[in-house]
């Protein structure tokens, strides 16, 4: 049986791997900037978290709509919280975003199972 969760992580893994041992000073930097964003700030967690959702859903980012979603629920956003980020991101977002809305809720019941 499939597992997305388990396949995103690992392909994730993998091509971070290989951009990262590429040494290119911009692309670690990025990937640096990325990471520190999301600590800890005037912000909680959370929040950055949802606010990541958002604009990953608004920008049609199905990959990095993924990572939010599992950031998210590993930081204990509840379902509820997750759909009404997604609510507002379709709002903002127009209908577009509606097939990148059923795929979030299906990795969010896959990340549910796992």
């Amino acid at each position: 049986m499939n597992n997305p969760v388990k396949e995103f992580n690992d392909y994730r893994a993998k091509m971070n791997e290989k951009l990262l041992a590429d040494d290119n000073k911009v692309i670690k930097r990025i990937f640096n900037l990325d990471t520190n964003a999301y600590m800890e700030g005037h912000l909680d967690v959370k929040t950055k978290e949802l606010l990541g959702l958002v604009a990953s859903a608004v920008l049609r980012c199905d990959d990095c709509i993924k990572y939010h979603l599992e950031t998210s629920y590993k930081n204990g956003i509840t379902k509820a919280e997750m759909m009404e980020a997604m609510s507002i991101a379709t709002l903002v977002g127009g209908t577009i975003v509606i097939p990148h809305l059923r795929r979030a809720y299906e990795f969010w019941e896959a990340l549910e199972n796992n």
